[in-house]
């Protein structure tokens, strides 16, 4: 009877043990999905937040005073320079600028009969016949006429000037805003508003800022006259928007921030960028070439520091200590301890340590979860069929011809306790 109790006790605590931690010895292959190794040029990139700034940004405001006549525009029209957008009433500018006219006609009539006068009493003096004083006063004369002429001449200009701002005309390309004025109404040059603001997207700038310890780097590669590249994404960071180049930096650090501002150009044909958009901006600063790269998914930290899970030719897993440089994307550079062509494992290291047995499962069943269930169920069975030896296939017969397998192995020790218990 007692015989029979310890037997019963034994088998509930066998049922109640946690299973064995996977990766030990005598436990079934870690499905996981490898990557090899490559070659190839990585690129030293600076990240930054910008903001979208139109190269050209013009308000449009009348030069004069008048009533509005036409409007030559629609709201979200593209004009170029030179396209009218609106005309004033021209017929009061039209009438000074005549008025204009007949004074300086009148005023150069009356210059041409001072200049005569003054060509006889020049030949009348040098016979004597006239006093000098006379002459002088000729010669006075005709320079005032000279003068007035000459103010005449301005007024008509000024009054041509007025008469071509009743026409006003895009001054840059650009996209037409929202209007601000209606037809038919009396603007003036004080107008805060304006007409309508015009803003030029093609090309357009984006202006983001930099750590100051960023910025000789930065200056260095622009004296060589290299061409830095930078593209704009979105505000995710996921999606590129467009691909221009850095012009230039300001001449100034912010003391407050400690940070400097840059502008990069972009030429926006496919206007995928506007005024005050919020981007995420990849400058690229330069280009190592030939470089050892690896998927920054294979990248494991702990006790060794930086290292990786190295794939054996016998399907086990080494701990491989590397240095690492500079991140691109999902691809890192890799200094030192790995070779082109050697197989890291980038996805199933979670439970992995050194000498673990593994089973290499395709990238498309990784990223689907049935696939992954499918991989890892393989895995434990090719790892109870295969076994890490002779040993463990004799240990799989014996458990098919006795109901249970040796406890010592793995996942057997149940079934012939239960069995050994009710035979006591």
């Amino acid at each position: 009877m007692l015989a029979v109790l310890a037997g019963i006790v034994w088998w509930t605590r066998q049922q109640a043990a946690p299973p064995h931690a996977g990766g030990g010895r005598n436990a079934g292959p870690m499905s996981i999905v490898p990557e090899a190794v490559g070659k190839g040029d990585i690129g030293v990139s600076l990240n930054a937040l910008g903001t979208v700034t139109s190269l050209a940004t013009v308000t449009i405001r009348s030069q004069i005073s008048g009533y509005l006549m036409k409007i030559d525009f629609k709201e979200g029209d593209e004009v170029k320079k030179g396209d009218l957008i609106a005309e004033i009433d021209s017929r009061p500018y039209e009438a000074t600028l005549a008025q204009a006219k007949g004074q300086l006609a009148r005023d150069e009539a009356q210059l041409k009969g001072a200049q005569v006068d003054l060509t006889r009493y020049q030949n009348l003096a040098a016979q004597n016949a006239v006093p000098h004083q006379q002459l002088d006063t000729q010669v006075a004369l005709v320079a005032q006429y000279q003068g007035t002429v000459e103010a005449d001449r301005a007024s008509v200009k000024s009054a041509e000037v007025n008469l071509q701002y009743c026409r006003i005309v895009s001054p840059i390309n650009g996209r037409v805003g929202l209007r601000q004025v209606d037809l038919g109404n009396y603007v003036t040059a004080g107008d805060t508003n304006g007409l309508v603001v015009i803003t030029q997207l093609e090309p357009i700038s984006v202006l983001f800022t930099l750590p100051e310890d960023n910025l000789q780097a930065v200056a260095k590669r622009l004296k060589e006259g290299a061409v830095l590249p930078a593209a704009a994404y979105d505000r995710s960071g996921a999606n590129k928007l467009a691909e221009g180049s850095l012009q230039t930096f300001d001449s100034q650090i912010d003391a407050t921030t400690g940070t400097i501002k840059l502008r990069a150009q972009f030429e926006n044909d496919k206007r995928t960028l506007y005024p005050n958009q919020f981007v995420n901006i990849r400058l690229l600063l330069d280009t190592h070439k030939d470089a050892t790269t690896m998927s920054t998914a294979g990248i494991q930290r702990g006790v060794p520091g930086t290292f990786v899970y190295l794939v054996n030719a016998d399907s086990t897993v080494s701990v491989r200590p590397v240095k690492i440089g500079v991140t691109d994307g999902d691809r890192v550079e890799v200094l030192s301890g790995l070779v082109p062509g050697d197989r890291i494992v980038i996805d199933g290291a979670d439970k992995l340590r050194e000498g673990a047995k593994v089973v290499v499962r395709s990238p498309a069943d990784a990223a689907s979860p049935a696939g992954a269930a499918k991989g890892t169920a393989s895995g434990a069975a090719n790892g109870a069929v295969k076994g890490d030896g002779k040993g463990d296939t004799k240990a799989d017969s014996n458990a098919d011809s006795k109901g249970g397998a040796d406890p010592d192995k793995a996942g057997g020790g149940n079934h012939k306790g239960a069995a050994d218990g009710q035979t006591k």
